[in-house]
């Protein structure tokens, strides 16, 4: 049951929907263990914990990198989403349903451009980390489809201080101007 404070609700991890999020992954690549969703003033947000036992890539690097930090994204912004879409969260996934968010989860969300800043390395075997819709917009250029934009950032951080930050464009392709 969600807990409610000042214009924001909060969901727990959703202990049947975190594993389907997680499907297309392959079984030492599903990096998120756990995701609260909070919508704070109409934009969804959530909070994770992480841990990667081994690189699915590349020998031990000592710390969490690039690719693994694009991995965990990833899985967190589904999880955002899928969440966000069940719940009817955020007046841009409001009217999708859950078979519409199935359908687009792998081919219609992309990242149109990732950033990302290390500060100090994070231990990948177990960190937190955070992602919010900054900006989620419909747009609809001329002689293309419509499509959503949204702006988002993450930061992840590890109990010894570690720490990398950064921002997400994505574009949600397949959209049309009615319907979800």
């Amino acid at each position: 049951m969600p807990a409610k404070a000042a214009e924001e609700v909060t969901f727990a991890t959703d202990a049947e929907l975190l594993p389907r999020v997680l499907q297309p992954y392959k079984e030492h690549c599903k990096y998120l263990r756990t995701a609260e969703v909070t919508l704070r003033s109409g934009m969804p947000t959530a909070r994770c914990e992480f841990a990667i036992p081994e690189s699915c890539y590349i020998d031990d690097t000592g710390h969490l990198n690039a690719v693994e930090v694009n991995i965990c994204y990833n899985q967190m912004m589904y999880y955002l989403v899928a969440k966000s879409v069940k719940e009817g969260l955020g007046d841009e996934f409001s009217s999708w349903t859950m078979a519409d968010y199935w359908r687009r989860q792998l081919p219609d969300i992309l990242i149109a451009r990732l950033s990302s800043n290390f500060r100090r390395p994070i231990n990948a075997r177990s960190f937190q980390g955070e992602m919010e819709f900054r900006f989620l917009s419909r747009k609809a250029p001329a002689g293309s489809r419509p499509f959503l934009m949204a702006v988002t950032s993450h930061r992840y951080w590890d109990g010894d201080g570690g720490l990398c930050d950064g921002e997400v464009t994505l574009a949600i392709t397949n959209v049309s101007d009615t319907s979800p």
